[in-house]
């Protein structure tokens, strides 16, 4: 049976239309076709239809009757078996990972956004022609589908298994830099569209080369043999630089990302800057998702339905356990030292320590309501909820740190776990009892308690006694000022603007609300210190000297408020530091 087949064109790159036509070879006489209304890892209903328009069906000479039976469904009463052809466009002006974007300059697409789902054919071969982009003879194409018949550029025929494997290799378009290495015998491709001149592409070959073979190895081994186990035949990074912008999404044999250009490592800077260093630990994310949740993935998403949230309790594994490793593995592939990874890592417990939503839901919880919460963040989102990405991270070191300490002298780590589980369930999805199940095995004791404890339940983790088992050094120090206030903000020229304010905070005890705006001070009881006009929160603290009280001075739905406020003395917060008398617990490979 012939296979489904996709032609893409650039229609218009100023109106920032793909124009797409679908040719369904043998159709049922009742077909329905679908457009996803998520993509898989990114949870929450994006609604692709939305950009959809100007759909058509045509079986030869006949117009059949096509009927839109909801938001991102179409019913098609047809002749079976006879070639049916739809065309429509859409729209793409969303410059994320997550959809699609067209303009003069770029071309980017999901197969989510574009292509259709054709009903009770998904199994079926699905073909992707890509077409030259008349007005741009310099632009490329570049995506992980397996080519058939492609020119120089990339333009021409793809092909995928399945509807799956076809939405799952995102499409980068235009006159992008390109670069290649081989990782354990396998070709790596890497695009970059919208860097600079000064732009280093030979350094972040050479350091992505490094983060996959470390990660190859971490999971196939050291053996040369290695690379011939990983799951695909070749991958592709697709980097889009932008001036403000910072994200990634995985796929089987690709990721999507985004990062700011001054994130880009610079042929004049040979030094590694914290920036940099974001975007090799986002590289290492994207790439470690490969094994863990493309392969290694939650029982929910064995089959991934298109139509509505797929729910599991399982991302803080998928995502939190990826991002322990993220910038543990740079660590081992020696792109930073003992003392910046530290640095990485209290970032993180920082983060989750002010963060009073830990105490009203338990990061299991926060997977499911990823949906909801997450991805629809507000003023209330750090009160009401913990992100699973950085509790299940620290979840992930709680666990690891266990398991160094009781192995004495065995070897267990998070690493054996992690292997084992990935062998455990190559042949099917993952629950949580394999995670239990794997702990056991090779350990010989029962983990529940401490999974129920730190996954199920809001208890703190146990990390200072576990960090200090390895001679980690915990510093307290005294936060900043908007730490000890307790509150998010921006500063801008009109005043301080509140972004957010955190649970049981001196800013909340005031009655300081997000998104008031914070015009001045008047310093003391009954202002003796003086009335002053602020544009800096951080002007504040030398307004005070040893002073402690003060009356905030808001506007508020353009009212003015005087609100009496009582600044904590301090906040504290951690600083790690490696004993010198110790060795790491995560040494360089």
């Amino acid at each position: 049976m012939h296979a489904i087949h996709y032609a893409v064109e650039a229609a218009d790159l100023h109106a920032h239309l793909f124009r797409v036509t679908l040719t369904i070879p043998a159709p049922a006489a009742q077909q329905t076709v679908s457009l996803p209304v998520w993509i898989p890892g990114s949870y929450l209903v994006r609604e692709f239809s939305k950009n959809l328009q100007g759909l058509t069906a045509r079986q030869g000479r006949r117009k059949p009757a096509l009927v839109q039976q909801d938001k991102c469904t179409w019913h098609i009463t047809c002749r079976a078996g006879e070639p049916l052809v739809l065309r429509y466009e859409v729209y793409a002006f969303d410059n994320s990972v997550r959809t699609a974007w067209l303009d003069s300059q770029r071309g980017f697409f999901n197969g989510t956004s574009l292509c259709l789902r054709v009903h009770g054919q998904e199994a079926m071969a699905h073909h992707l022609h890509l077409l030259p982009v008349k007005e741009q003879a310099s632009w490329r194409a570049a995506t992980g589908l397996t080519p058939t018949k492609v020119d120089k550029r990339g333009f021409g025929h793809y092909t995928a298994n399945n509807y799956d494997e076809l939405v799952d290799c995102p499409v980068e378009l235009g006159d992008f830099w390109y670069g290649s290495f081989n990782a354990c015998g396998i070709q790596h491709r890497f695009v970059v569209a919208g860097a600079l001149p000064s732009f280093d592409g030979d350094r972040l070959l050479a350091d992505t080369q490094k983060i996959c073979e470390t990660e190859i190895h971490f999971w196939h081994g050291q053996g040369k043999s290695a690379g011939q186990k990983t799951p695909y035949k070749n991958y592709l990074f697709m980097l889009n630089a932008v001036h403000d912008g910072y994200g990634g999404l995985e796929h089987r044999n690709s990721t999507a990302l985004i990062c700011k250009r001054s994130d880009l490592p610079r042929l004049s800077s040979p030094r590694t800057s914290q920036d940099y260093t974001t975007l090799l630990g986002l590289i290492s994310h994207e790439y470690f998702h490969t094994w863990n949740v493309k392969q290694l993935r939650p029982h929910a998403f064995a089959r991934y339905d298109y139509t509505q949230e797929n729910y599991t309790q399982l991302l803080w594994f998928f995502e939190g356990f990826t991002s322990y490793y993220d910038d543990l593995l740079l660590r081992r592939a020696g792109l930073i030292d003992d003392a910046a990874y530290l640095q990485l890592l209290n970032k993180t417990i920082t983060q989750v320590q002010q963060t009073p939503g830990r105490h009203v839901q338990t990061v299991a919880q926060a997977s499911t309501d990823a949906w909801v919460k997450y991805y629809r963040q507000d003023e209330n989102t750090l009160n009401a909820t913990v992100s699973y990405y950085t509790k299940g991270a620290l979840v992930a070191l709680c666990l690891d740190l266990s398991l160094r300490q009781e192995g004495h002298g065995k070897g267990h780590t998070l690493d054996d776990v992690m292997r084992g589980l990935y062998k455990r369930c190559k042949a099917g999805p993952m629950r949580e009892q394999d995670l239990l199940d794997e702990l056991q095995a090779q350990t010989g004791r029962s983990w529940q308690a401490e999974i129920t404890a730190w996954v199920h339940s809001t208890a703190e983790l146990p990390l200072a006694p576990l960090l200090k088992s390895q001679g980690v050094q915990i510093h307290v120090e005294t936060g900043s000022f908007a730490d000890r206030l307790g509150l998010r903000h921006t500063d801008s020229a009109s005043g301080v603007q509140i972004k957010a304010v955190l649970r049981g905070s001196a800013a909340e005890l005031s009655g300081i609300a997000a998104h008031d705006e914070w015009l001045g001070v008047e310093v003391g009881t009954k202002g003796r210190g003086g009335s002053w006009r602020i544009a800096k929160l951080a002007e504040v603290p030398e307004l005070l000297g040893k002073e402690r009280q003060l009356t905030a001075l808001v506007s508020r739905d353009r009212q003015l408020l005087r609100l009496p406020l009582t600044v904590p003395q301090q906040s504290s917060v951690w600083r790690l530091e490696m004993a010198t008398d110790r060795t790491s617990p995560w040494p360089a490979a």
